[in-house]
This record gives structure tokens, sequence and C-alpha cells, in this order.
């Protein structure tokens, strides 16, 4: 049955498609109009909720899957699939901050479950391990949304001038630019070929997996090791892991799930599937790692959204609630609920506020992190193995592994991803 399957696969490829056909994930050939067709997971599910009995886990991954598979756009050779996690985002956002300017009480309650729903999403996605495009796109509709409002029910109303509009405008297109470069390589640990190993990177490799060979069968092995499968300190003595008592020498080690020697710092993202140098952490925000290569690109971004976030809530509220403050106009603002345009703006505003406060609440700790040369990986594993030293009721986590004072840390963040990192002769031996 196997080889059937197969020259049917290949024989469906072979032929043209029209731009309402494609070739599903069982490999047959399918078209859009058949979108409800043979839904047995689906009817199961319904059939089984409407008898009030649970649905089964592994049904409801058939159903997203299926649902995933089938959501395609017309296109030329074949339809295009469409990403689920682009949708919500682009449905739900201006839905609920229509139906939130209404009224106060639908504003306040609307506004607290956004964050709430955002949150139970990460943690489902976060377990589950895999890779979303929701706060992407969440992320990108939103500053285009707010933009649309700013433009269709603040600069009519004449207190916005040209110029203020222009840095307004540059400040959002500067946004784009950072996150696109943010976007790019944070830099991944690419897997060199037999070839291009060089004698000691082999040497390093057998050693260090000689250690692992050591540690299988004996209890408390993997804990020894530490996180990502790291290999304990009495079984790489000669290899370029660090002695302890000595932080400014590197550290090398070997990941098992990329089969690579890893440098100092470099840490496995179980989210991409791949090594990164200086890995700082996986945000959900850029769909991509923050690495030696983007945590500049990534800094700014936040700098210049801060910065682009506040002025447009300055200019919003001072047109709105005119001869107030900013801060008084936030929280008291009559008057603002007498119209929808007024009303819709206010509501967009404190949208901004709280986006904004999430978005200062990271830049904070960056910078955190940044002034004691620590990367939030290393904060998370320093907590865990409580090898840190708190500060600030827990905002400041020093390890004092690569700590090397306020100026040089700076020195050495400004300087990341500009010149190659040489290790010392004894640790290569």
């Amino acid at each position: 049955m196997k080889p059937v399957k197969k020259r049917k696969t290949e024989e469906a490829e072979l032929e043209p498609l029209c731009c309402c056909e494609y070739i599903d994930r069982n490999g047959e050939k399918n078209h859009m109009a058949a979108c409800l067709c043979d839904c047995q997971d689906l009817d199961e599910g319904c059939d089984r909720w409407m008898t009030c009995k649970s649905v089964r886990p592994e049904t409801c991954e058939r159903i997203m899957d299926t649902i995933s598979d089938r959501l395609r756009i017309p296109w030329l050779r074949g339809a295009k699939r469409v990403n689920v996690s682009l949708v919500p985002p682009l449905v739900l956002l201006p839905v609920f901050l229509h139906v939130a300017s209404w009224h106060f009480l639908l504003g306040a309650v609307v506004l607290t479950s956004l964050p709430v729903l955002a949150l139970w999403y990460y943690y489902l996605t976060h377990r589950r391990k895999e890779q979303t495009l929701f706060f992407l796109s969440l992320g990108l509709f939103s500053l285009g949304y707010m933009y649309y409002v700013f433009l269709q029910e603040v600069v009519p109303k004449g207190r916005v001038g040209p110029t203020q509009l222009a840095v307004l405008t540059c400040g959002l297109f500067l946004i784009l630019l950072a996150l696109y470069r943010a976007k790019k390589n944070p830099g991944y640990l690419s897997n060199p070929a037999g070839s291009d190993r060089s004698p000691s990177s082999s040497h390093t490799e057998g050693l260090l997996r000689k250690g692992l060979e050591k540690t299988k069968g004996f209890p408390g092995a993997e804990t020894a090791g530490g996180l990502n499968n790291r290999t304990p300190k009495e079984d790489l003595k000669g290899s370029p892991r660090m002695q302890a008592g000595s932080p400014t020498k590197p550290k090398e080690d070997w990941c098992a799930k990329c089969q690579l020697v890893r440098p100092a710092r470099a840490w496995h993202c179980r989210i991409c599937g791949l090594c990164v140098r200086r890995m700082d952490h996986h945000c959900v925000w850029i769909n991509s790692c923050v690495g030696e290569s983007n945590h500049q690109a990534f800094i700014l971004a936040l700098l210049i959204f801060l910065l682009t976030s506040v002025y447009g809530i300055t200019l919003t509220l001072d047109t709105i609630c005119r001869d107030r403050s900013v801060f008084t106009a936030l929280f008291y603002c009559p008057g603002v609920y007498a119209n929808y345009s007024s009303a819709l703006s206010f509501t967009c505003v404190w949208y901004s506020v709280i986006i904004t406060a999430g978005m200062a609440y990271i830049f904070l700790i960056q910078l955190i992190n940044i002034s004691y040369n620590v990367t939030e990986r290393e904060v998370q594993q320093a907590l865990r193995q409580k090898t840190g030293r708190r500060l600030l009721c827990g905002l400041i986590v020093d390890t004092g592994q690569y700590n090397r004072g306020f100026l040089r840390n700076w020195h050495q963040f400004s300087t990341l991803g500009t010149r190659a990192f040489h290790h010392p002769a004894e640790d290569i031996v």
C-alpha cells in the first residue's frame, strides 16, 4: 500500500494545480470548496460537547491540524496555506476595541481580559514548545491599527500639526526597521561538516562524548550534568570547560541535540531547535531568539517603541482631553464617552498604555541585565540553582561570573558581533 500512495502523491504533484487546488497534509489532491467535507473529528468533538462529555486532547489537536491545513487562499499554481495564528489578532482586536468604546465598564472588562487571554495563549504554546506568529502579528497589527485610529479620529480635530505627525510617522518606520533587523539571525550555531572540523574540536568532541558515556547508568547523572544535558565538571578535566574560580576564561560544552561544541554562554533553544551564541531568551514578539547578533537591535527596537508610544499617547490625550495634564487625563477625562470618536481614541490610548507598560518592564530588565553582564537565560538558571545574588527584591540577579563593572559591561555589549572571540591557548589544547 505504501508504494501506491507514493505514486498517487507523485502523480498529484506532477499535475498542474489551479488556483483553488492544493496538496493536503495526507499527500492527496484537494479543493478549497471541500473545506467542510469529511470532518469526522469535528463531528465527534461537537457530539461529545453537545452531550456534555469531555473532548479528548488528541481530538482537539486533529481538529486544529485539519483547520490549519484547509485554511487557504487562492493563489497561482495552487492555494496557499494561511497560518491560523495570524487570524485572531486581525479579527478580534478591532472588535474588542470597538466594543470597549461603548461604555467605560465594558472598556475595563475588555482591557483586563486581553492581557489574560494573551498570557493564556503564551503558556499554551510555550508548554507545547511551538513557534507561533500570534504575538508578532498582534504587535504589528496593533501598531498599524493604532496609527490608523490616530489618523482617522485624532488628526482631523486640528490639534496635531504636520511636524508632530511627521515625527510620529518617522518613529513608526524606525520601529519597523529595528524589528526587521532584530528578526535576522540572532547568532545560530551551524553544525560544521566533518571535513571542516579542526583537530582540536574533534578531540574536544571525543572527550565530551566520553564524559557523557561515563555518566550513563549512575543515579543523579542527569541532575549533575545540569541543564540541556551539560556534562559534569569532574568528567571534563582537560576539556574546554571552565574551571571553578576562573570566571574570565571561556567555557565550551557539547550539545547533544545539535551535535556540536558550543562556545561559552551559548544555549540550545527548544523552540527554534538550534543553539544560539550568547542566548538571552526566545522572544515571542519577534518570533525569534535574542542572541549575540541581534541583541542590540532588540534593545533599539524597544527604546524606539517606548518613545514613539509615549509621544502618540501624549498627542492623543492632549487632543481629546484639553487643558489637562497627561496623567490626569488618563484617569479623569469627563465627557470622553459623549461621542464615539473620542471614546474609541481613549480606549486605544489605554490599550497602548497597557502594551507600553509591559514593554517598559522588559526594557528595564534588559538594561539591568546588561549592566551586570548577565543574560536572561543565565538569570533563570541562577535562580533555579540558587547561585545568584538577588538585589532589590529579586529585580536584580547578579551571578558574578561575567560582571566586570558597569562601564566595561556596557562596552562589551556595544561591541557584540563586531569581532570574533579568540580562545586562550590553554583552552584549545
